[in-house]
């Protein structure tokens, strides 16, 4: 039963642009062309065909297109989940440090990790330490993920953070999906991940409180001044850091077999 629903996964999974892949396969054209035309910057997670890896593997995958001049439209990075959780590893190979990187958007610097790997506290420190002023939290997605670390990682870092954190509901599953019977579970189920998307500021307080059940837009100016007021007492990579006693390496290299 798992093979079979895996096969399904794997042919629907997402290939990208770029030096290892084909691309009159790259299954997000159509968004990096609106991210150009409306220079409007895209940070999402995707379940990635890991086609410089034979194409047989799959990764839990954030991918971040530019929307700015003069890298509109392009995949500036993609970082590939570290450590996939629980059943997960059924499904999704280990990924690796290429794309713990941030991107500047506007006065922001911008970050971003993967569901459980967002309580990595070294994961976290690395972004910090790549000048991050916004953090982009991508969940499978429930209240019960979001509704804490949300805050948590806000205060930590003093930045703001967006949790954005998906709906799956009976409807969601396609009528030729395998074994469609048997995920739906409990007679009258209807909601299996109930959202949560929520954003915090850099104090800690809610800009956006998780928005549970429904599927919505959620809209927010935010402010790069409150980032600079709330690092005058706390800067966890610059003032309020001690690289003579604590030092961190990371390796950005994309792992490969050949």
């Amino acid at each position: 039963m798992q093979k079979e629903i895996h096969a399904k996964y794997l042919a629907e999974a997402v290939v990208l642009s770029g030096r290892d892949s084909d691309p009159a396969r790259d299954h997000l054209a159509a968004l990096r062309r609106l991210a150009s035309e409306r220079n409007i910057s895209i940070m999402l997670g995707v379940a990635e065909r890991g086609m410089d890896r034979g194409g047989h593997t799959l990764y839990c995958s954030r991918v971040f297109i530019s929307g700015e001049a003069p890298t509109a439209g392009q995949i500036l990075s993609v970082h590939r989940k570290l450590m996939p959780t629980y059943e997960e590893r059924l499904s999704w190979g280990i990924g690796d440090g290429n794309g713990l990187v941030t991107h500047p958007l506007k006065e922001f610097s911008v970050g971003g990790l993967n569901c459980w790997e967002n309580w990595l506290p070294l994961a976290r420190a690395t972004l910090y330490a790549a000048g991050e002023t916004l953090h982009v939290m991508l969940w499978p997605g429930c209240y019960r993920l979001t509704h804490e670390i949300t805050r948590f990682v806000a205060t930590e870092g003093r930045l703001f953070v967006i949790s954005a954190s998906g709906l799956i509901r009976a409807e969601d599953l396609p009528a030729d999906t395998p074994q469609r019977e048997k995920m739906l579970g409990v007679e009258g189920e209807n909601v299996f991940y109930d959202g949560g998307s929520c954003i915090a500021g850099p104090d800690g307080q809610w800009l956006i409180e998780p928005s549970v059940g429904k599927e919505k837009l959620l809209i927010a100016n935010l402010d790069y001044q409150q980032v600079l007021r709330e690092r005058q007492n706390m800067d966890p990579s610059g003032h309020y850091s001690r690289p003579d006693v604590f030092q961190l390496r990371v390796n950005r290299e994309r792992q490969r077999l050949v």
